[in-house]
């Protein structure tokens, strides 16, 4: 076997692997020799068929299997010959054989650049500190005061009106007849909580407890289910209670309500999770700060093959952001008649324009010249990912699914594949941890603003909101249950009349 390097131009490598007929024929005979000692055949005795019926017989597989072998021990002499480390697979391709003749084939390879790490000592990151503020905390155990406040039953003969609590059956109509989803019994619904779709709870004030009133709505042109969408409804609703909204009351009595034995016990827990969710957004923060300093400190060559692949993957997230519909992936190639014409196969940044594909070249060079220098700041100093750090990832994935935590657990336990993507971002953070630990770190306080961004309002801070969900969460069990809420009334009113 020779083997002559043609090709030596940055990353890439090419390699020329000549075979002779000679050693393809010898290999081939010892094979069908092999095969003759263990082959059956009808009429001969197992190790006693002759040559010429096994080589008529078994001659192509011998043959196929003699060069399969041949050229990827040409392979394997290649890369550990030339200690190279690969950045993709690589592919050989026969470009010359007959019988009788010699075989050539030709060997093509990506490999990975040469990584100077730089001197982290020398590093300066910024890690952004944010105590809870304590305005947030209060804030948030306003919100549980208002969403558990008090009701009483409204006085006989009182009228339905913005902030009471109807009690309502109900059943919708579309040209008289009622559609899947759209009734409900002992459901408690707060007029102007906007949980029901636009003209629903407006068309139940001025009710009465013990009234049967038609109500008629129109469903949102962009309503999640289509076949309602845009179409007029008459909904019949029996109003079997009407309640009254007593006195927000922040005090032990409220906490107990909700699991904590007194008011401080809830006030410490919104406290906690707002700081866990903050924790969050700042280590996403300091990462971000670190890796934008790798950035610029670095500077080397990027695959090709690795750049192409995060490219298409950076546009086509672009453009389902812009709302261009990607056809990039919409051609089967199974056909049954012939390929006599070419076929257009769209690329993955059809419909973005110079700026945008200059973006996505940008966004995929980074992200691949980081992914390839935290690999080797990790390999170079040995940091592992264990199997405590992936089993404390996989019980973090169950939690997010109560009720089905087992089947989480299961799911990873049957597929490696998954539980490899999950070591993928633990390897990543312990590499960040490892870069912080030398780097000179200097902390900086931020804003709650500063941290998501200055559109951060309402709307903007997640943190507080989700805190009161987490901290209320028993409350919310105990609040359906005393309303006899079931979930099944839920689903319906979700499916048919809850707004979007």
């Amino acid at each position: 076997m020779n083997i002559t390097e043609t090709l030596n131009e940055g990353l890439a490598r090419e390699y020329e692997i000549v075979i002779t007929a000679a050693e393809l024929d010898a290999k081939i005979e010892v094979k069908l020799q092999e095969l003759a000692q263990s082959v059956k055949m009808p009429g001969f005795r197992p190790g006693k068929v002759p040559m010429g019926v096994v080589k008529a017989r078994f001659g192509d597989q011998a043959k196929g299997e003699v060069i399969r072998t041949a050229l990827d021990d040409g392979a394997k002499e290649v890369i550990e010959n030339g200690n190279m480390r690969l950045a993709s697979q690589p592919s050989i391709d026969i470009k010359s054989y007959e019988d009788g003749s010699d075989l050539t084939a030709v060997l093509t390879a990506e490999v990975m650049p040469e990584i100077a790490l730089p001197d982290f000592s020398k590093m300066s990151v910024e890690r952004p500190t944010m105590a809870v503020d304590e305005a947030e905390v209060e804030d948030t155990l306003n919100r549980i005061g208002e969403e558990n406040r008090p009701t009483s039953p409204a006085k006989d003969g009182a009228k339905a009106a913005i902030g009471n609590t109807t009690v309502i059956d109900f059943v919708g109509r579309i040209d008289g007849e009622a559609f899947e989803g759209g009734a409900g019994t002992d459901h408690p619904l707060k007029l102007g909580s906007n949980s029901f779709i636009p003209g629903f709870e407006d068309g139940l004030v001025g009710a009465k407890k013990g009234d049967t009133i038609d109500v008629p709505v129109t469903f949102p042109a962009e309503y999640q289910a289509a076949h309602l969408a845009g179409k007029d409804a008459v909904f019949e609703v029996t109003v079997k209670d009407l309640l009254e909204d007593g006195d927000v009351s922040l005090d032990d009595e409220l906490a107990t309500k909700l699991g904590f034995e007194k008011l401080d016990d809830l006030r410490n827990a919104i406290r906690d999770q707002i700081g866990m969710q903050h924790a969050g957004a700042l280590r996403q923060a300091v990462k971000k700060n670190v890796l934008d300093e790798l950035a610029n400190d670095v500077d080397f060559e990027v695959p090709p093959s690795l750049y192409k692949s995060e490219y298409e993957q950076v546009a086509r997230a672009m453009k389902a952001e812009a709302g261009i519909e990607d056809h990039s992936h919409d051609h089967d190639h199974d056909h049954d008649h012939d390929h006599d014409h070419d076929h257009h196969h769209p690329a993955a940044d059809e419909g973005l324009d110079d700026a945008q594909k200059e973006e996505a070249a940008s966004v995929a060079t980074r992200r691949v010249r980081l992914g390839l220098l935290l690999t080797e700041v990790g390999t170079q100093n040995d940091v592992q990912v264990t199997e405590e750090d992936s089993r404390r990832a996989v019980f973090e994935q169950a939690r997010n699914y109560p009720g089905q935590e087992q089947q989480v657990l299961e799911f990873y336990q049957k597929n490696p594949e998954a539980m490899q993507q999950l070591a993928g971002p633990i390897f990543e953070n312990k590499v960040i941890d490892y870069i912080l630990e030398i780097a000179q770190v200097t902390e900086k306080t931020v804003t709650v603003e500063e941290l998501y961004g200055e559109a951060a309002s309402e709307e903007a801070k997640p943190a507080a909101k989700k805190a009161a969900k987490k901290a209320a969460k028993k409350a919310a069990a105990k609040k359906a249950a005393a309303k006899k809420a079931p979930a099944k009334k839920a689903a319906a009113k979700k499916a048919a009349a809850k707004k979007k």
